[in-house]
């Protein structure tokens, strides 16, 4: 039996975990941080919480006795990336990274490729002064000096402190979002820039509507990739099982 870790939170990572366990000498472990209140779950052993960075995950893999894990985080994931890869190269334990394709411009998008949210943040007071701001609670903090601008904030689940920003509007919805509603957003919150991380997958809908709307988009851009095998579908990470 093939003791596998996935360490998860992405809808590729869950799906992955449903695939390994329907697979005849496979046994699944799904790992999630335990941000999400109520994450989609995969029907084999899941784990909630951190591991206390790359020892205590060494530690894990080894008492474990883990066969081979698979990074199917968040592209923008950097330190469980970097724990995976510090924590798997101590064990000498085979390591693979899922990483959904990245969206790319296409003709009509009106892209402001940045690198972080400080670069994003710079832009801003040259385009409008109504943002729907989609980057995540964790990277709200480099709006928070634009005070004259009214940002747009949408969270899965309510957040349990007050957000960093001065002028903001809330809401709370969990994707995938369909076209339709996400234009209908735009519009009614009389939004005029978004900014975006490039995380690919499913989230797409907001990108298109920004298109079909006219309005610009600050992308930023997404992190080098951890060394080792990196692969874009789940049947591929499968392969390499």
């Amino acid at each position: 039996m093939t003791r596998v870790l996935i360490l998860g939170g992405t809808a590729e990572g869950a799906e992955l975990a449903g695939a390994i366990s329907a697979k005849t000498g496979f046994e699944p472990i799904y790992s999630l941080a335990g941000v999400t209140r109520s994450p989609n779950l995969p029907g084999c052993a899941v784990l909630t919480g951190g591991f206390g960075g790359a020892k205590g995950l060494g530690d894990f893999l080894r008492t474990e006795k883990i066969d081979k894990v698979v990074d199917a985080t968040h592209p923008y994931a950097t330190r469980m990336a970097a724990h995976a890869a510090e924590a798997c190269t101590e064990e000498s334990i085979p390591r693979i990274k899922l990483l959904r394709p990245a969206w790319e411009p296409i003709p009509g998008d009106d892209w402001r490729v940045v690198g972080d949210t400080s670069e994003a943040a710079a832009l801003l007071p040259d385009l409008t002064d109504r943002v729907f701001l989609a980057t995540g609670q964790k990277d709200l903090a480099a709006f928070a000096p634009l005070t004259h601008i009214c940002f747009l904030v949408r969270l899965v689940d309510a957040p349990s402190n007050d957000l960093p920003l001065a002028n903001h509007q809330l809401v709370l919805g969990r994707g995938p979002f369909d076209l339709e509603a996400e234009m209908e957003m735009l519009r009614h919150h009389q939004i005029g820039a978004l900014v975006s991380k490039n995380s690919g997958g499913g989230a797409y809908a907001k990108i298109k509507a920004a298109r079909d709307l006219g309005l610009p988009v600050v992308i930023i851009n997404r992190p080098p990739a951890p060394t080792g095998p990196v692969v874009e579908s789940t049947d591929a990470v499968i392969a390499w099982l």
